[in-house]
């Protein structure tokens, strides 16, 4: 595909978006590096104290107690309510485990927001991030907690965690032209988790991005480690649909870009699996309320599973999950609407935690 024509179908996409629509704000001028932190007087008023009930479902493991929490929907993404804990069924390593613990719960949200937003291809990721992330704001309740990071080089911080939207809202309608071509989605989402572990309480991170990784210190093997020893649930809206697809269908790919396009949408999604989260690759806008909606419902809907691994102790190995919903006797469950038909659901749980080494739990 030639450069010019690439750019040619990015303009004319713009085109056709400026008509319904265009970008407000003032313009950015030089970006900055990473925010600081708060000195320690503000971080005391800042970040968010540790939820009694925290909103996201993750692994966590104290001694040799596991705990899970899953979000179980119908095919539109809505929770279903009402299970009880005979209706679960964990398997680790494909063994049974006795449930010991079981909580439906609903909580507010903490989560870190994390855009890219770099000149890759002409800036167009950065425009459609930019304009889709501030539809996220409108499912946020009072009591939810929010961080807002964009990336390129390196991720920046504009706002640290705030319970006050309109702080998140004007730093995106301030953005305008990014800084640096380069999108380093891994250094990124390593720096997140990294930065996760400190915030007390279940958390989450939504990346809005393409996907693609052009510059990082850090390779996918590193993300999916972390991501195995995380208890951050992770959540990915992939913006690079609307363009691949524009330019795929006008021969505008070469078999290399077409493989790096599938390639970045692959990643995003096992960032999500992963965790327990979802992932979503929209091609038109008008998908983005219900996306956005099922992420803040995934986050404040959730059964908490609590159980002790049987056959094992604290062993240093990555044990997989797997959750199932069973009838008494024993079958997969079946659940009726109000007309009786029959229901297609979802479970969405972490696939597997990494287990402590016996030297690091005896500490």
């Amino acid at each position: 595909m030639g450069k010019a024509g690439l750019q040619k179908a990015i303009l004319s996409l713009i085109v056709v978006t400026l008509a319904f629509g265009g970008m407000p704000g003032p313009v950015l001028g030089q970006q900055k590096g990473p925010v600081k932190p708060p000195p320690p007087q503000q971080q005391q008023q800042q970040p968010p104290p540790a939820p009694q009930k925290p909103p996201q479902y993750a692994v966590t493991v104290q001694s040799t107690l596991v705990t899970v929490d899953v979000v179980v929907t119908d095919d539109n993404g809505n929770p279903i309510p009402g299970l009880k804990q005979q209706n679960f069924q964990v398997l680790e390593d494909n063994a049974p485990q006795t449930i010991a613990n079981f909580t439906p719960t609903e909580a507010p949200i903490t989560i870190v927001m994390l855009m890219e937003f770099s000149e890759l291809y002409y800036g167009w990721f950065a425009y459609i991030g930019r304009n889709w992330a501030i539809n996220f704001l409108n499912n946020l309740r009072p009591d939810d907690w929010i961080a807002f990071v964009t990336f390129d080089l390196q991720p920046h911080i504009l706002v640290d965690f705030t319970r006050d939207k309109t702080q998140v809202r004007s730093q995106l309608e301030s953005l305008y032209f990014p800084g640096f071509r380069e999108a380093a989605l891994f250094d990124a989402v390593l720096e997140m988790i990294d930065r996760l572990r400190q915030v007390k309480g279940k958390n989450a991170l939504l990346i809005i991005a393409s996907g693609l990784n052009t510059f990082s210190h850090h390779n996918l093997d590193d993300v999916l480690n972390a991501l195995k020893e995380t208890d951050t649930t992770v959540f990915a809206v992939g913006v690079a649909r609307p363009l691949y697809e524009y330019a795929d269908a006008r021969g505008m790919l070469g078999d290399i870009q077409r493989m790096d396009f599938l390639q970045a949408e692959n990643q995003l999604g096992a960032f999500a699996r992963m965790t327990g989260g979802r992932a979503w690759f929209p091609r038109f806008d008008g998908e983005l309320p219900d996306i956005f909606q099922q992420v803040a419902e995934s986050l404040r809907s959730q059964y908490t599973l609590a159980y002790t691994p049987a056959g094992h102790g604290n062993d240093g190995k990555y044990h997989k999950i797997k959750v199932q919903l069973i009838a008494p006797n024993g079958q997969p469950l079946v659940i009726v609407n109000q007309k009786n038909k029959k229901v297609k659901y979802q479970i969405y749980a972490r696939q597997g935690y990494q287990s402590p080494k016996p030297e690091a739990a005896s500490r």
